[in-house]
């Protein structure tokens, strides 16, 4: 078995293309002219938002923090399961099921957390779910921690973000 290499010769190079000097002159120019593009016409070409006093608009797609979403009596609307952590991908979702007193439903989560830290924010526990128990559609970010202890996000958290969500964004994210 015989393999062709075929030989390819390098273009000739004189020395003002040795130097990269023209190259270096076509960049500083691009930089120089957004830089006096932005001075000769000041609001607009910046993008830069001041965050705390000015937010910005997030898409309908945005995905937030996670909540749990309540059936009408305020119970927690998971039937644990596992849906939601069997296709997690990052496994930052931990239940333990329980249960129930009520006879009309079987299970509930005695334990649901989900581990902020290693969450992806891929959105598959959202689509996994059957009965719409678990969401990302709160349109705030997660906050960053000093304290690992804090990323973990308990059942009642994510509860307390169903209940509080719906009202506090003017029912945009209602059940």
């Amino acid at each position: 078995m015989s393999v062709e290499v075929k030989s390819v010769e390098r273009p000739k190079r004189n020395f003002w293309e040795q130097t990269y000097i023209p190259e270096i002159i076509k960049g500083l120019g691009v930089t120089l002219g957004h830089f006096f593009g932005v001075v000769a016409r000041p609001k607009k070409n910046i993008f830069t938002v001041s965050y705390p006093d000015v937010k910005r608009d997030y898409p309908d797609r945005f995905r937030g923090k996670h909540r749990l979403m309540l059936r009408e009596d305020g119970q927690v609307r998971c039937v644990a399961c596992m849906c939601c952590s069997t296709v997690c991908p990052a496994n930052c979702i931990h239940i333990t099921a329980a249960e129930h007193d009520d006879p009309n439903i079987e299970k509930y989560p005695e334990v649901f957390v989900i581990d902020h830290l290693r969450c992806i924010v891929c959105g598959l526990c959202v689509e996994a779910c059957p009965c719409d128990a678990i969401r990302m559609d709160t349109g705030t970010h997660c906050e960053p921690f000093t304290d690992r202890n804090k990323a973990f996000l308990d059942r009642d958290l994510l509860m307390q973000l169903g209940a509080h969500s719906a009202a506090e964004q003017g029912g945009r994210y209602s059940a």
